[in-house]
């Protein structure tokens, strides 16, 4: 199958994405206004990328001309335009069928809310696509506040590589050291703050409860970057734990791996998730999760089972969450291995690659028996 791809070639989830159709021996090309990353995420040799003139946001509007010459050039069997908004803009007045147009998050949650004008940019977007996918069905019931789509929204999750990650093979139980940890960007709706706080409360709450060995042996490793990084270790100092808390910056989803398995404890308290892929990815190496109730979150992780669900910015609940995976081994390794499973079940990457195939194959089919053009 000829697969175009309508996307910011700087991110994971398009490199990901073009990544895997291009090793299930279709032909990719990807069309795109953001250059791929230099350092980190590599785009497949495999994948033909051509980058459009003119850049975001003006871009979404003057490159339709180049993108309608280049898909006439390309000839996709489908079109698959990623992120509602800004791409999504452009893939409506390129006018392609078939089109399908995968959400993100917070071109759903936040971009509509911004303003009237935004909102109704949206609607025109949704519509204008032959069918919508989303990661997870609380983004999917999102959608469906805005259109009432033509074809029914499909959920394409976007899981982990299972083989990559995994446990590591040396964990050392007798540790001296407990890491409590998040992989994410350093922004406000990831709600790295919390974590911090919470981590001070748990400390505090293990020394009153004359656990010193266990408060002594808990660190907080944060792996990733963004503009609250500042702010953040203010933070940790103002509470007196910054020389137990890590900041390691942004690394390559394939050195994620490396980083979780530093981890015992994962913990993602995040203001606003539309899927959870970071929490997916540290159950895959059976770490208990703790994360907050919102969005996809309650999705990807079984509450008691896989770890636990605490309330959106209560800082309190969630030091007490920490603190029962702290004092308990047997449960983290229980809601680890709990959670690898889960995910082997529901967000293995290449059951989930299959399904966006099958997505792609129904739609191409469809134009077949429908003439369509």
């Amino acid at each position: 199958m000829r697969i175009c791809f309508l996307a910011s070639a700087s991110s994971i989830h398009t490199v990901r994405w073009v990544n895997a159709m291009v090793e299930r021996g279709h032909d990719v090309h990807l069309i795109t206004m953001h250059k791929p990353h230099p350092h980190k995420d590599k785009i497949d040799g495999r994948v033909s990328v051509y980058m459009l003139p003119f850049s975001s946001p003006i871009g979404y509007y003057l490159n339709v001309f180049r993108v309608r010459k280049l898909l006439k050039q390309i000839k996709p069997d489908i079109l698959n335009t990623h992120y509602a908004s800004g791409y999504g803009t452009l893939s409506r007045l390129v006018k392609f069928e078939p089109t399908l147009l995968s959400v993100w998050g917070s071109d759903v949650f936040d971009f509509p809310y911004q303003s009237k004008m935004n909102k109704k940019i949206l609607r025109k977007n949704l519509n204008a696509a032959t069918q919508i996918a989303s990661t997870s069905l609380v983004m999917k019931k999102q959608i469906e506040k805005f259109v009432s789509p033509r074809l029914p929204i499909e959920i394409t999750p976007f899981g982990v590589d299972m083989n990559l990650f995994k446990p590591s093979q040396i964990k050392n139980e007798q540790s001296e050291q407990i890491t409590i940890g998040i992989v994410k960007s350093l922004e406000e709706c990831y709600g790295v703050e919390y974590l911090i706080r919470a981590t001070a409360v748990l400390i505090k709450k293990l020394e009153r409860n004359q656990l010193d060995k266990e408060a002594k042996k808990v660190r907080l490793l944060i792996v990733g970057e963004g503009s609250l990084r500042d702010h953040l270790q203010n933070i940790a100092r103002e509470l007196g734990i910054s020389d137990i808390t890590i900041f390691i910056g942004a690394v390559p989803n394939t050195q994620v791996p490396y980083y979780l398995n530093k981890m015992d404890i994962f913990c993602l308290p995040s203001l606003q998730e539309s899927f959870g892929v970071a929490a997916v990815e540290a159950s895959a190496c059976e770490l208990p999760l703790v994360v907050s109730n919102v969005g996809g979150l309650p999705e990807v992780v079984k509450d008691g089972e896989t770890g636990f669900i605490a309330e959106s910015k209560n800082i309190e609940k969630l030091a007490d969450r920490l603190y029962d995976l702290v004092v308990n081994p047997e449960l983290r390794s229980k809601m680890g291995k709990n959670g690898r499973r889960f995910v082997s079940l529901f967000y293995n990457w290449e059951d989930n690659v299959t399904k966006m195939e099958s997505v792609y194959n129904n739609l191409v089919n469809r134009k077949g028996n429908n003439g369509l053009s």
